[in-house]
């Protein structure tokens, strides 16, 4: 069992660092950065990404609108389904992503070469995001079985 007080610290930690690696996004947000990344690793639904991204339909709409708006996405019909619509990225969006990513990556590492051990923090995680993905996947087993 963690001590509470290495859980508080820990959590204060990411929520710093992940402010500093946001600030190099290129004035997008991460739920900007979330929402580019799924859709470009293939989710290409708003209610797909709303399950695979733990977050609301409304917010996910919010967000695909305004990307929809600044030209980093488009909506293209989905054959058979006159309601849905497929997500992609444009040229303009998969360069900014791509860039985005790149400044954010850097970032990471710049923070992480100030660790004792660089590759066993980055590895740490890596290992975080599989168990989020994990538990999120859980969740919406749970949820589907409900």
């Amino acid at each position: 069992m963690l001590d509470q007080p290495s859980l508080v610290s820990a959590v204060r930690a990411l929520a710093r660092a992940s402010r500093i690696v946001e600030r190099a996004s290129d004035g997008l947000s991460f739920a900007d950065y979330r929402v580019l990344a799924a859709i470009s690793s293939g989710e290409e639904r708003a209610s797909r990404l709303a399950a695979r991204l733990a977050v609301g339909k409304p917010t996910i709409s919010a967000t695909v609108d305004s990307l929809h708006r600044r030209g980093l996405i488009r909506r293209d019909a989905v054959a058979g389904d006159a309601r849905a619509t497929s997500l992609a990225l444009t040229p303009e969006g998969e360069q900014l992503f791509d860039q985005m990513e790149g400044r954010m990556c850097r970032q990471l590492e710049l923070l992480a070469e100030r660790a004792p051990d660089p590759d066993a923090l980055v590895a740490s995680l890596a290992a975080l995001g599989d168990a989020v993905e994990e538990a999120v996947a859980e969740r919406r087993q749970k949820e589907a079985t409900a």
